[in-house]
């Protein structure tokens, strides 16, 4: 039976009753067609998945009743933060979707030498928030209830920002000196620290860029003989590491 999911950015309690955001209720109303008395879930990102119930759903507001709560434990043991050389429209979108079913913690979008999407002031503002909204929704279909952190695009010459904490720094790179069963050892074992993986843009990484990700202790991960495009590299990059050391070896 299909879970019908919402996110709202509010609190929520077992036993309250509240009026819907406009953007869950058209989800759930107009989208799903659920009409008063039909169960729901919301989750909030605190890790929890609420059970409700609609009680008013006219043209002016949705009401519902929160009437439980449950733990929700489906998030990987890889703590992996996603560097994304930012992408056109569609392909960046497929990204942010597919990592977060896949289960990255964090995305940072950079902005590289050859990234061919330039963006600033409002154009900005509204391209993460609809990245937002596309990363929000991937957790509505996959049921993850902890929504993963969407950083502000970083210019590449500070990337070392994004990995100050990590355990393992990746980039993709043909050449590199390791590959995945290399890592066997290096893998964080208790669910502790951060795996950055680093993927550049459409036009791949120039040499000042890879500059920089040396200079921020990035290493170089070869994954198969063939050139990955770049909504493709990052996704099988991340598959294959939950495989072998994830939550999909389970």
């Amino acid at each position: 039976m299909r879970v019908m999911r919402a996110h709202i950015d509010l609190p929520l309690a077992v036993g309250t009753r509240l009026a819907l955001p406009e953007a869950a209720a058209a989800h759930l109303v107009r989208v799903l067609r659920l009409r008063e008395g039909d169960a729901c879930v919301l989750f909030n990102g605190d890790g929890h998945d609420y059970h409700a119930r609609i009680v008013t759903a006219d043209k002016r507001r949705t009401v519902v009743e929160v009437t439980g709560a449950e733990a929700v434990d489906n998030e990987s043991p890889l703590r992996v933060t996603l560097v994304q050389g930012i992408a056109r429209g569609e392909k960046m979108d497929l990204i942010l979707q597919k990592a977060t079913e896949l289960g990255v913690a964090r995305f940072v979008p950079v902005d590289a030498e050859r990234t061919e999407v330039r963006l600033d002031g409002p154009r900005l503002a509204r391209r993460i928030e609809h990245w937002r909204g596309v990363v929000v929704a991937a957790c509505e279909q996959c049921g993850r209830a902890r929504v993963p952190a969407l950083e502000a695009p970083l210019p590449i010459a500070v990337i070392a920002e994004a990995a100050a904490h990590a355990r393992l720094r990746l980039t993709l790179d043909p050449q590199g000196p390791h590959m995945l069963p290399d890592l066997a050892g290096r893998m964080p074992d208790d669910g502790g620290g951060e795996i950055v993986l680093a993927i550049g843009p459409e036009g791949g990484w120039a040499p000042r860029d890879r500059e920089h990700l040396r200079a921020a202790g990035f290493e170089g991960l070869r994954l198969g003989p063939r050139i990955l495009r770049t909504e493709t590299a990052g996704l099988a990059a991340i598959a294959a590491l939950q495989a072998l050391y994830g939550d999909l070896r389970d």
